[in-house]
């Protein structure tokens, strides 16, 4: 087909949703202000929800592309931002949920949604942090807004296997924090002491019904699992402690109480990497080039083609993905 280029595309029939590897053309992607030869994606939790299923109604404007997350080269603008050649980066605003995504080798979006691939990464670095890095490090950001410092205490990292986890570990123990580690697989265990865990917690010491207060232990968190997890992470902060929240692996509710809050000034912080404005976005982006060791980000990291999504997607889910996996759309 003319013009045509791969696209893993979604399409429903009868309230069914289908994803196939298939041909599409420029004519099936959606308005926007600037066209993008897409190099890199990712699979993040969210792009395991969209492919798997039609449960989670992730995606709401079939047909299009899943894929939260991509990098590329401009290949045609309509915005004075952004000129044919120059290499971007998009995360979050909806792309993949209610506008085509990142499963293609074209995408179009709005200018505003883009930044223009930071100093210091290449377009396939920017994939291996993706929508999951950019979180962690908005959460790190989020402690040290609120005061918790290096010297104040262990920080503990749930879910530290996936990606969330381990870009928060490796960015926390560059900056000098001591990271305590929760994971339920033991085999990641030399994994996450190489990214800089200095303690490992196993899963079952958070996941079990706690006390609606616990013993001080940590001086804050990063929580990538909610329910009874973070419950529990709540009920064990030290005084004046902060706990950023910015997943739910484990499910969506918050068995807690007040008690962590009005009793030790316990600051619950809430993670939104989609609608995060741009100078927040862009500082973000200037403190992963700098503060996440990139040894470490290649550590983590493995790369797989796009017809290999649903099968990535399925071991997302069931928590068997390490680090972070990139996409590589264009070859």
């Amino acid at each position: 087909m003319s013009g045509s280029f791969k696209a893993l595309w979604a399409t429903e029939q009868d309230g069914k949703v289908g994803i196939a590897l298939t041909d599409i053309t420029e004519a099936d992607l959606p308005d926007g202000e600037v066209t993008v030869a897409v190099k890199y994606s990712t699979v993040n939790y969210k792009d395991g929800l969209a492919v798997q299923g039609n449960k989670s109604k992730i995606m709401r404007g079939l047909p299009m592309a899943p894929g939260i997350d991509y990098a590329g080269v401009v290949e045609a603008s309509d915005s004075a931002d952004f000129q044919p050649g120059d290499e971007v980066v998009l995360t979050g605003w909806g792309v993949g949920e209610r506008h085509s995504g990142g499963y293609a080798q074209k995408a179009r979006a709005k200018a505003s949604w883009l930044v223009k691939r930071p100093d210091g990464l290449d377009l396939r670095q920017t994939m291996a942090i993706g929508t999951a890095g950019f979180t962690a490090m908005l959460s790190v950001m989020a402690l040290e807004e609120t005061g918790v410092g290096p010297d104040d205490g262990e920080i503990v990292v749930t879910g530290a296997g996936g990606g969330v986890g381990s870009v928060a570990t490796a960015v926390l123990a560059k900056l000098g924090y001591r990271v305590a580690a929760s994971t339920g697989r033991e085999s990641l265990h030399g994994y996450l002491q190489d990214l800089g865990a200095a303690a490992i917690v196993p899963r079952a010491e958070l996941s079990g019904e706690g006390r609606p207060l616990a013993g001080e232990r940590w001086a804050g968190g990063i929580d990538t699992v909610g329910s009874q997890v973070l419950a529990n992470v709540l009920a064990a902060t030290r005084y004046g402690g902060t706990v950023a929240a910015c997943g739910l692996a484990g499910g969506f509710d918050l068995p807690t109480t007040v008690m962590p809050f009005i009793l030790r000034g316990v600051k619950l912080y809430g993670i939104d990497s989609v609608y995060c404005p741009q100078p927040k976005r862009g500082e973000a982006w200037a403190r992963l080039a700098r503060d996440l060791p990139l040894d470490k980000l290649d550590a983590m990291t493995e790369v797989r083609p796009l017809a290999d999504v649903p099968a990535i997607t399925g071991e997302i889910l069931k928590g068997q993905v390490r680090g972070r996996t990139v996409i590589d759309v264009g070859g």
